[in-house]
């Protein structure tokens, strides 16, 4: 009876363990799955995706934009933060902190990379974990359930790794930005009329533009210097520094090649011309697209936005080169209207003037009293002639055919 009794016992014992452990595993399951599908991505499913989403918004010191090249300090902390885990970074901008920690709750982001202050971390119920500044009360922020995310931000945020990341950055900056030379408009041969090597390239780009050869070539000199092996800090490449996501879109695939270099430049003016066909005015347009080609058409559009807000004329250069410069101060890059944020605009209006000034010593002239005249009316504009004007034509900048003899 003994030995009955304890048989009963030891299989009582192993279904009841059996039946508890089935019962533990399936609320461990549940409850995996339950934080997967209420927190959103945790830093090991954040890892396997590959992709690290940052919000942040956009200032000097944070995130900007400029010509298709990420820049700021915050943004750099956080690519570096990124490169050391193999994953790529992908940017969402909020308009101010409250909605960045929003972005944080709903787990629309990954890190808020923003120097938060604590008590607004707090309040949120959130997680300061990454770039801390004791000093300042500010810090990065995460959505509290990620906490192998905010352990990894604090392994690798040590003493010093600021200071290294800012000077970096620093000077990728000063390399990606247009070293201002005194503007002069060079000549291989001015009694000739011959601007470069790579005049016949122009031609070509100018059918494809509509535009004077001579203000490609005027603007190949502004980027260049007219060196076809030359690159920014920031990876523009070639005689026409075209960035290589902008390179992608028209089809280039040798970014040294002088000719391809060049068409593949018009064509991407060509792009632009489109972005801005609005503008009805011809020789305005192309300052414009000169400024878009710099600075990218987003931000040129959000100049035109705020000078439309101010009741300036959003098809004006003059109006719109002031709201240009305008973006790099915080009342103007916050605004409600601005989708693209802060930018260096004085780099931008620098470009377009120092470019339109080249072209006019290279013999472009702009007749603002009238529109533009199709090519064939070029020899029609009165002028008191001289012994050195014969076979000499005015041009515009939007002429690609006539030429000076």
């Amino acid at each position: 009876m003994w030995r009955n009794l304890i048989v009963f016992l030891f299989i009582f014992c192993c279904f009841s363990s059996c039946k508890k452990t089935a019962k533990d595993e399936k609320s461990t399951l549940f409850s995996k799955t339950n934080k997967m599908n209420v927190d959103g991505y945790d830093w090991d499913h954040i890892q396997e995706s590959g992709e690290l989403i940052v919000g942040t918004i956009s200032g000097p010191d944070t995130y900007f934009d400029y010509n298709g090249a990420p820049m700021g300090l915050q943004f750099a902390l956080a690519q570096n933060f990124a490169q050391e885990n193999g994953l790529h970074i992908r940017i969402e901008l909020a308009k101010n902190t409250q909605e960045l920690c929003q972005l944080l709750l709903r787990r629309d982001i990954d890190i808020a990379v923003y120097p938060l202050k604590m008590k607004e971390i707090i309040q949120s119920k959130l997680t300061a974990a990454g770039v801390l500044n004791v000093k300042a009360g500010t810090s990065w922020a995460v959505a509290s359930q990620n906490e192998d995310l905010a352990e990894a931000l604090k392994h690798w945020y040590q003493k010093g790794l600021e200071e290294k990341v800012q000077k970096d950055e620093r000077q990728r900056i000063e390399q990606r930005f247009i070293v201002h030379r005194h503007v002069r408009s060079p000549y291989l041969s001015r009694e000739k009329g011959i601007i470069s090597v790579y005049d016949d390239y122009f031609r070509d780009a100018a059918r494809t533009t509509g535009w004077d050869w001579r203000l490609i070539a005027a603007q190949c000199y502004q980027e260049s210097g007219f060196d076809p092996n030359a690159q920014s800090g920031a990876g523009a490449q070639g005689l026409m520094q075209l960035m290589p996501a902008t390179a992608a879109s028209v089809g280039l695939t040798d970014v040294y090649a002088p000719k391809e270099n060049i068409q593949a430049a018009a064509r991407y003016i060509k792009v632009l011309q489109r972005s801005f066909a609005s503008i009805r005015d011809r020789y305005e347009r192309i300052h414009f697209i000169l400024a878009a080609y710099n600075a990218g058409s987003g931000h040129i559009k959000d100049a035109q936005a705020l000078a439309r807000k101010y009741g300036k004329n959003p098809d004006s250069w003059n109006d719109v080169s002031f709201f240009v410069q305008a973006l790099s101060t915080s009342k103007y890059y916050t605004d409600e209207v601005v989708k693209y944020g802060y930018m260096i605009g004085s780099q931008t209006s620098r470009y377009v003037e120092d470019i339109i000034e080249r072209w006019r010593g290279y013999g472009g002239r702009a007749d603002f009293a009238s529109p533009i005249m199709a090519p064939s009316e070029y020899h029609n504009i009165p002028r008191k002639p001289n012994r050195f004007t014969k076979g000499t034509v005015i041009v515009r900048p939007d002429n690609g055919i006539s030429e000076i003899h």
